[in-house]
């Protein structure tokens, strides 16, 4: 593998790298210190805001390949201290390979954050029993039908929300910490009142803290960014219930290495 490209905007780093095989895939080197990496050469979830799934699967990266981004960074001078699974992929469908450098990071003394579908649950229930520092389940929708339009390929809400329940309702408040929901607003789409209240009634439920993520545009995707207002609006509410919240920061909402901007091959469609 080998860094061809490094995109850089006034916050992000975008490192193209190619593999051995000729795909080019991508990973984030932002707020200084943390690494986003990708786990799978494009992703069989194909959530349909999400700029990794648009090709589907091709194919599962490698131990090797997984840890070689950490060292392709590094080797460029840049700083790492934390890792987070959120890059191109669904962690969960090459967990073999992902824990084996799941455990090669923390060997380093690295902080090693997941973000999920929770798809397969068998994987997620393991993946909530291991010494990560921080587990994210992407919900983006509480209900069953929309959340099947946005996320194709993953399990009911209701097996998510009660395998997470069953393991975390045993562990310390400093424990539970680690654990959030994720939910990316999206315009007209999931942001409804009857919608943000099933939220509000769920992160009660299990006690724990809600990711609200914005989403980012993408070219020939259809969806659209919430509104500020509309995206403020949401977040007092659930403060107003008691609800820590956890909001984009800048680093997130960027054309380069944004939430849901990561794709395969990006070289040969389109630059910047």
């Amino acid at each position: 593998m080998e860094v061809i490209k490094v995109i850089n905007d006034e916050l992000n780093n975008l490192f193209e790298i190619r593999t051995d095989d000729g795909y080019t895939i991508e990973s984030v080197h932002y707020r200084g210190n943390t690494l986003c990496i990708s786990s799978q050469v494009g992703c069989s979830v194909k959530c349909s805001f999400c700029a990794s799934g648009l090709k589907g699967l091709i194919r599962n990266l490698s131990f090797e390949e997984i840890i070689d981004q950490y060292k392709l960074v590094v080797k460029n001078g840049f700083n790492v201290e934390n890792i987070t699974f959120a890059g191109i992929g669904e962690p969960l469908l090459n967990w073999e390979n992902v824990k084996k450098a799941f455990e090669y990071f923390k060997s380093l003394g690295l902080k090693v954050s997941f973000y999920t579908t929770g798809f397969p649950l068998s994987n997620f229930k393991e993946l909530l029993t291991i010494n990560h520092n921080g587990l994210t389940l992407s919900l983006h929708s509480v209900l069953e039908d929309k959340r099947k339009t946005l996320i194709p390929n993953s399990h009911s809400i209701d097996n998510l929300i009660s395998t997470l329940e069953d393991y975390i309702k045993n562990l310390s408040s400093r424990k539970k910490k680690l654990y959030s929901i994720g939910y990316l607003l999206i315009e007209g789409v999931n942001d409804s009142q009857e919608e943000i209240d099933i939220l509000i009634n769920i992160a009660k439920r299990l006690g724990l803290s809600v990711s609200l993520l914005k989403y980012n545009e993408i070219e020939g995707i259809e969806y659209k960014t919430t509104t500020d207002e509309k995206y403020e609006e949401i977040f007092l509410r659930l403060r107003k219930n008691g609800i820590k919240v956890t909001l984009s920061n800048r680093y997130r909402t960027r054309k380069i290495g944004g939430c849901g901007t990561l794709m395969v091959n990006r070289l040969q469609c389109s630059t910047f």
